[in-house]
This record gives structure tokens, C-alpha cells and sequence, in this order.
């Protein structure tokens, strides 16, 4: 490849909830850009990881997982995964060994009238079997004849080399769209608040996760450590108390593994300061929905 053939484009996954999207594209990328949970609907924007070489770019985009939508946030979800749909030079396409082929079909239509190449990731592999896995190759091979299929562990990061060897080859040559020192479209910002929701998500069942939203009111930069501020939305009295814990000892503990986990995504001191706020129906709410950044204009 000469110096006029720099490959360049957007590579964008989508799948089901659950198959390990956010997994694979913090492999992909070397670094943990996206949360990732046991839970379904851990992702909820639409993240950018850029991966740069000498003569190449790929701009990764994880969205959220594929769902029949409830409430308005779920739909503005399903909005980013069908945008990523529309302005992909790649899709890479996640199923894993256990989920069933059907779910969401209209999805796997729209891969078949797509016009630019699809990859579909079998993920899971090291927990299923060969017999299997070849199985589901050949069945993903006849549901999408356009499509390469390749089976993969993104938590093993198994065969990730030959996802990564397909994607450049079939790069539009192209000049790089963001600077080559970048590796995402996010801000620090953004980050603070997803490693907050992260540890929302792991500490607390039932509705709770889902009926929060975090705001990081203010992030101070200086030169030994940052000072960050930030509120968890929930929407009703009783989701603030469970939130808190007896004592505040709750909150203390998410407040504690999310500041760990700050300080080594930003290599520095963290100071953070967590408090609660009931802001009612928040997810049908288009208004807070878009002051959220789940409605774009």
C-alpha cells in the first residue's frame, strides 16, 4: 500500500443486547471506551474508539443493543443503532453462540440490502463447542450470503486479529477523519459519567439502573488530581433512598469503585462527589431526554 492509498471509514457495530458489543469494541480498540455489564441496555449512546495506523483509521462506533422500544429513551436508543446503520462504510454485525437467529430479524434483512460490507462476529465461542460454532457459521453464511463470518471470544480476545485484518482490507481508501492522536469522539466528561452509571448498574437490581441518568455537573482539571461533581437522576422518592442505603453507605460504595476506576482510565487523582436528585418520568421526557444527549438535533 503506497501513501496514496491511506484507508479510512466507520466501522459500526450493532447487535442484540447482551451478545458483547462493548466488549469487543474495547478489544478492538485497547480500551475500555464502553461499560460493560451483565445487564441488558448497559449502553445507551452511541461511543466512537479510532484505532490508527501508518496508512490507516478505523472509527469503531458501539451502540446500543437492538430492542422493541417501551418509553422514549429506549426509542432514542434504537435511533443511534439505526443511524449507525445508515452511515457505515462497515458493519460489523454481533450475534453470539447462544442467542436465537430470529431475534430482531427485520435487522438481519436490513444486512442483506445493505450495500457496503458486512462482518458478522459469532462471539462466545469459548463456551460453546466446534461442532456448534461451525453449525452457526454455516447458518449465518445462508441468512447473509454477502457477509463474512467469523467466530470469535472478545473476552478471550480470540480471533481478533483476522476481525481486524478483514475490517482493514475493506477500508474505503480514504484520508484519516480525525486526528491521528485521537481515539475518541467523547470527552472526559462523558466518561466519568459511564464509569458512574457502570457501577449503578452493579450494584443495584431491578429497575433501579434503568431509572437513572448521571450529569456530571463539574470536572475540574488540575494538576494533581480532578475534582468531579455529579448527580444521579432517578424518578421517584423511593429509587432516592435505595440509591443512598442505609447511612449513605450505598451511595459511599458506588462512589468509591467508580473514583477506582476514574483514576485509572485518567492516570490521576480523583476527587468525587456523588448526590441524588428525583427528576420525574425523566425517560419519557423529550425535553430531558435531549438535555441528557439522547435526542440529537
Amino acid at each position: 500500500m503506497t501513501a496514496t492509498q491511506h484507508r479510512a471509514g466507520f466501522v459500526n457495530i450493532i447487535g442484540n443486547p447482551n451478545v458483547g458489543k462493548s466488549t469487543l469494541m474495547n478489544a478492538l480498540v485497547g480500551e475500555k471506551l464502553s461499560i460493560v455489564t451483565s445487564k441488558a441496555q448497559t449502553t445507551r449512546h452511541r461511543i466512537m474508539g479510532i484505532v490508527n495506523g501508518e496508512d490507516f483509521q478505523i472509527v469503531y462506533s458501539d451502540t446500543p443493543g437492538i430492542l422493541k422500544p417501551n418509553y422514549a429513551l429506549q426509542q432514542s436508543m434504537l435511533d443511534f443503532v439505526d443511524v449507525a446503520i445508515g452511515d457505515a462504510d462497515i458493519i460489523l454485525y454481533v450475534t453470539d453462540t447462544v442467542e436465537k437467529k430470529d431475534k430482531n430479524a427485520e435487522y438481519v434483512e436490513k444486512l442483506n440490502r445493505l450495500e457496503c460490507p458486512v462482518v458478522i462476529v459469532i462471539n462466545k465461542i469459548d463456551i460453546s463447542d466446534q461442532q456448534k460454532v461451525l453449525s452457526l457459521i454455516e447458518e449465518w453464511q445462508n441468512l447473509v450470503p454477502k457477509a463474512t463470518v467469523i467466530p470469535a471470544s472478545a473476552k478471550e480476545r480470540f480471533n481478533l486479529d483476522n476481525i481486524f485484518e478483514r475490517i482493514v482490507e475493506q477500508l474505503p481508501v480514504c484520508p484519516p477523519w480525525y486526528d491521528k492522536e485521537q481515539f475518541t469522539d467523547k470527552s472526559m466528561r462523558f466518561f466519568a459519567s459511564e464509569i458512574i452509571r457502570e457501577k449503578i448498574l452493579e450494584n443495584y437490581d431491578k429497575e433501579i439502573p434503568y431509572c437513572t441518568e448521571v450529569v456530571v455537573e463539574a470536572f475540574k482539571e488540575g494538576d494533581e488530581r480532578y475534582d468531579i461533581s455529579a448527580i444521579i437522576n432517578v424518578m421517584r422518592d423511593s429509587q432516592k433512598g435505595i440509591i443512598i442505603g442505609k447511612g449513605g453507605m450505598a451511595l459511599k460504595k458506588v462512589a468509591t469503585a467508580a473514583r477506582i476506576d476514574m483514576e485509572h482510565f485518567f492516570q490521576k487523582k480523583v476527587f468525587l462527589q456523588l448526590y441524588v436528585k428525583v427528576e420525574p418520568d425523566w425517560r419519557e421526557d423529550k425535553k430531558k431526554l435531549k438535555k441528557f444527549g439522547y435526542i440529537l438535533d
